[in-house]
């Protein structure tokens, strides 16, 4: 199948990428959904509960401070580096992540779009400051003392399996206005920032073809490029195992590991 893929890639030299969980998953992170595409797991909070709740964020950040150290901490696996390679080859234009890891980056990718966002930085949904997450674990830390004592495994996004009594957690408020500070990553029940849809769209229309990698495409804000390209009559190529939105649209899939399929691409000679 390998040989399929190489050709594939002689005949459309310049790819738009779609990445997903499945690329992240060899680093360590934790995915949602199985083979099926089914969720493994309870389903993220919604954008509308983090806002209006203030025990949903109570519970939110208790987790994501114990989720953060070993998430930050992950490295790239081989299928980033194999993308970074590809790119550097002149092979893709621009990737398209909907991970919030920053691994493409971490392992060299350039042309990255952060569909989704990235959970290093904070946002104020009032006034819009900006600030780190490494300021924001600082303050968690210093605000609710004891909480380096507990103990969870790391989930998808970050986040980290832990139920306990979340409501002497004390969650900093925005220090220019008071207001809500959320990590600036795209939350379920939220939209994807058009700007960044347009530029997904302008990498679309000016490449020859697309190349989805680890993700099941379940989610429309990634679904709605598939149906472009092929409105587009762009082929589409696909590394991933088990079942995807858009399985029927897919000029060829690999139901190959991912990490392992891309270094063998990057290391083939065209």
């Amino acid at each position: 199948m390998i040989v399929a893929l190489q050709q594939f890639l002689t005949e459309h030299p310049h790819l738009l990428v779609i990445t997903g969980a499945g690329c992240s998953t060899d680093s360590g992170i934790p995915d949602y959904r199985d083979q099926a595409g089914a969720w493994k797991r309870t389903k993220p909070i919604l954008y509308q509960e983090f806002m209006r709740s203030n025990h949903v964020r109570q519970r939110y950040w208790t987790r994501s401070y114990l989720g953060w150290v070993p998430f930050n901490q992950a490295m790239p696996n081989s299928a980033h580096h194999a993308l970074a390679s590809l790119e550097a080859q002149g092979r893709i234009t621009h990737l398209v992540t909907q991970n919030v890891d920053g691994l493409h980056q971490k392992a060299g990718s350039q042309q990255v779009i952060d569909l989704h966002g990235n959970l290093e930085n904070l946002v104020c949904q009032s006034c819009g400051e900006k600030e780190s997450r490494r300021w924001m674990q600082e303050r968690l830390a210093s605000l609710n003392p004891g909480i380096d004592d507990l103990t969870a495994a790391l989930a998808p996004d970050g986040d980290a399996d832990l139920e306990t009594d979340f409501s002497r957690m004390i969650v900093p408020d925005c220090p220019i206005c008071g207001g809500i500070l959320k990590p600036d990553v795209v939350f379920y029940g939220e939209q994807v920032p058009r700007a960044r849809i347009e530029a997904v769209y302008t990498a679309l229309h000016q490449a020859d073809a697309l190349l989805v990698a680890g993700t099941s495409l379940m989610v429309f804000s990634a679904f709605q490029f598939i149906r472009e390209a092929t409105r587009l009559n762009k082929p589409i190529v696909a590394v991933n195992q088990g079942k995807t939105r858009a399985d029927e649209l897919f000029t060829l899939k690999l139901e190959q590991p991912v990490g392992e399929t891309l270094a063998a691409l990057a290391s083939s000679t065209f």
